[in-house]
């Protein structure tokens, strides 16, 4: 089967395609026909041997663990009538999804209903997941004001979506015109650039003077710190991406004295339970549906990770492996 391999650590042009034999199912386990694989900025930093906290894979690797096809064969214990059903879901080896067929372990996929896309359900899958965990923890409530960083990115756009739907206001910031059209055109009030100097002070003045009542910070480094500065007193600051490189830091007591209750990267880890169940509630509402930036050949994975560390891309990026 055709596979795509980081054959090193380094920039995109690690990543060559290939061959590797077929896959064979353990117990509980199915193997998929990949149509689509998912991509996230977490893959390009493993790409480079940097981790944001996944363990580091050891070169060389199939990259992806997020797949959306059809189920071809199943292992021990599985009841064959899954042979045919669309799913989504990871691979059980946690990579290896970069791949024309890949084995997962049958509780960790999801039926994809009729009439969705397996694109809609791969880009869903880890971003949909993360956005609507983001939204219950933090408890959006409706009227008030919501910023969101990173608006135009595959977890971002759909936070500026679930904000809406609660009821808030929102207030999406991104960097450069495309990604700031976009952002208003999925219903955000104001949006502001974050690579123009003074762009907090925009976000105040959007907001009534006070500042936003929930921020979810996607960046981290200085723009999350800036965004930190500018929560509302007695507001929410809700942490889960470090794109800038490093995770936004706050110390407790400058958070304590000015009220706000601040929601670390480590809560991430926490929805890990019950993620399965958040993407079939996503898959179902037809409300709420991905964007898709960029979606390319198998073979193009190199320069689709190119792609998102010049940080061009809009909403999420899939590689397609074989059509529907």
């Amino acid at each position: 089967m055709r596979v795509v391999r980081a054959v090193r650590f380094g920039g995109p042009e690690v990543l060559e395609p290939g061959w590797a034999p077929d896959p064979e199912p353990g117990a509980g386990q199915v193997v998929v026909a990949v149509a689509v694989a998912a991509v996230d900025f977490v893959q390009t930093q493993l790409r480079r041997g940097v981790t944001p906290g996944p363990p580091l894979p050891t070169p060389p690797y199939v990259p992806g663990r997020s797949i959306a096809g059809v189920v071809v064969s199943v292992g021990a214990g599985v009841d064959p009538g899954w042979v045919g059903r669309r799913v989504v879901g990871h691979t059980a080896s946690g990579w290896d999804g970069n791949a024309e067929s890949a084995v997962a372990a049958l509780d960790a996929l999801v039926e994809v209903p009729p009439g969705v896309e397996l694109t809609t359900a791969a880009a869903l899958l880890d971003d949909g997941s993360t956005a609507l965990g983001l939204v219950e923890a933090a408890g959006v409530a409706a009227g008030e004001w919501v910023l969101v960083e990173a608006a135009a990115g595959g977890v971002g756009t759909l936070l500026v979506q679930l904000v809406r739907a609660a009821g808030a206001r929102v207030v999406g910031a991104a960097r450069g015109r495309l990604k700031l059209d976009l952002v208003t055109g999925l219903g955000a009030e104001a949006v502001v650039d974050y690579g123009e100097p003074g762009w907090t002070d925009r976000v105040r003045a959007a907001t009534g003077g006070r500042g936003p009542d929930l921020v979810f910070d996607g960046v981290g480094g200085a723009i999350g710190r800036a965004a930190f500065e500018a929560t509302a007193r007695g507001g929410r600051f809700s942490a889960h991406g470090a794109a800038s490189g490093s995770a936004t830091l706050v110390d407790p007591a400058e958070a304590a004295e000015r009220g706000v209750r601040v929601l670390g990267v480590e809560q991430l880890y926490g929805f890990r339970s019950g993620s399965l169940d958040r993407v079939r509630r996503l898959l179902a509402d037809p409300r709420v549906r991905p964007v898709i930036g960029q979606a390319v050949p198998l073979a193009d994975a190199a320069a689709a990770h190119a792609a998102m560390e010049a940080r061009t891309v809009l909403g999420k990026t899939l590689l397609i492996v074989r059509e529907e």
